[in-house]
């Protein structure tokens, strides 16, 4: 029984780019909804968890009709740029990142709501800078909600089907992940190949989620 290791390779590099790219994109905007007293803070709130309850395949046909070369998005970013994001790597990490965005945010910001606010005022008392109370008072004092955070967000990355199918297709090598090779597998009756990838991605999620269980309570304990 053959198996290819590249569907693999091609799913670790994909988490871990989306999860980098949650960590910028998604830090912030958990803070700022922490924070925030905006009457359309409800509104963001439901657009970030839109994810959790959209069914994979609906996210991934919009994103599709967003990113192929005949929509608005992906004419512009075709034109301008020379950028196609449809059945391509790049495609797959955006669509990963609007997929997982809630399971970054949502950790971080209630971590954020969680420290008290007499931590900050003592920082601006100090005469410390909003930016440098945030990375220095805040962050240090919620690192398990980063780690939950961050690896949920890897984790979500690595067991995503629908989206990356939509988006990616099925180019070997290119866009055909861990779970899309599982489903290949079975299509073509090919169960000993199917229960190795599933086995692989079982024993990763296992991992993960007992390495954040397990740091999660020293970090607690310290």
């Amino acid at each position: 029984m053959a198996i290819a290791y590249q569907p693999l390779w091609l799913t670790l590099r994909l988490a871990v780019v989306a999860t980098g790219l949650l960590l910028l994109v998604g830090v912030p905007l958990a803070a700022w909804l922490a924070a925030s007293t905006s009457r359309f803070k409800a509104v963001f709130e439901a657009v970030v968890s839109l994810p959790l309850v959209l069914p994979p395949s609906v996210l991934g046909f919009y994103l599709l009709l967003a990113f192929s070369p005949t929509g608005r998005f992906g004419g512009l970013l075709s034109s301008l740029f020379d950028i196609r994001l449809v059945f391509s790597f790049g495609g797959l990490v955006l669509g990963s990142v609007i997929y997982s965005l809630p399971f970054m945010v949502h950790p971080v910001q209630a971590g954020l709501q969680s420290v008290p606010a007499s931590l900050k005022e003592a920082s601006y008392t100090l005469g410390k800078s909003r930016l440098r109370t945030f990375f220095s008072v805040l962050l240090p004092n919620i690192k398990p909600a980063l780690l939950t955070g961050t690896v949920l967000s890897f984790a979500h990355t690595i067991g995503e089907f629908g989206v990356v199918l939509m988006i990616g297709g099925n180019i070997p090598g290119k866009t055909r992940v861990a779970s899309i090779a599982v489903y290949d597998e079975v299509e073509a009756s090919n169960y000993p190949a199917a229960h190795v990838y599933a086995l692989l991605l079982l024993l990763v999620s296992f991992g993960i989620l007992l390495l954040v269980y397990t740091l999660n309570r020293r970090l607690f304990k310290s």
